[in-house]
């Protein structure tokens, strides 16, 4: 009893009324603001881009063109016959490479180095051989006959 809310006799009702009415007051207000077509501000934007300077590719005909250039970070120049490249770092390091161009092969063309590396390895082998049967057919004087021994040693056995 002494809990409940509903006690009329020792509580106050009417502020809680009106409590109660001034929230309902304020939610019609907010009602009819969304109600009202909302009128956009006048809004200025104004972009500014930022100029890029990143290229896809930068050319150089010489080191020299390529030291002169300044970077904001590692930049590959290459030379217009695309068989140099060089690296500049942003400290001002120039790295240099050569590039050689990879052209893909098909199986005919594996199939043709291949034999021609076999044909060369035979030729060389024809060669090996010519040369050796001409050293067996003319023995130089430097070598002495197989059959004459050069050990200077007794064969007897020494006590």
């Amino acid at each position: 009893m002494y809990n409940n809310p509903y006690v009329i006799n020792g509580y106050n009702s009417q502020s809680n009324v009106d409590r109660i009415n001034n929230q309902i007051a304020e939610l019609e207000k907010m009602k009819q603001q969304m109600q009202q077509p909302v009128v956009p501000t006048n809004l200025t934007q104004n972009f500014q881009i930022a100029p890029n300077n990143h290229e896809t590719m930068k050319y150089a005909n010489s080191m020299e063109e390529v030291t002169k250039y300044m970077v904001i970070s590692d930049t590959p120049f290459f030379s217009k016959d695309m068989s140099v490249v060089w690296i500049k770092n942003t400290k001002g390091e120039i790295k240099t490479y050569e590039l050689n161009e990879i052209v893909a092969k098909d199986d005919k063309d594996v199939k043709i180095e291949l034999l021609m590396a076999q044909i060369e390895e035979l030729k060389k082998g024809i060669k090996h051989n010519e040369q050796s049967v001409t050293n067996i057919d003319e023995p130089s004087e430097d070598e002495e006959p197989a059959s004459i021994s050069t050990n200077t040693k007794s064969s007897k056995k020494s006590r």
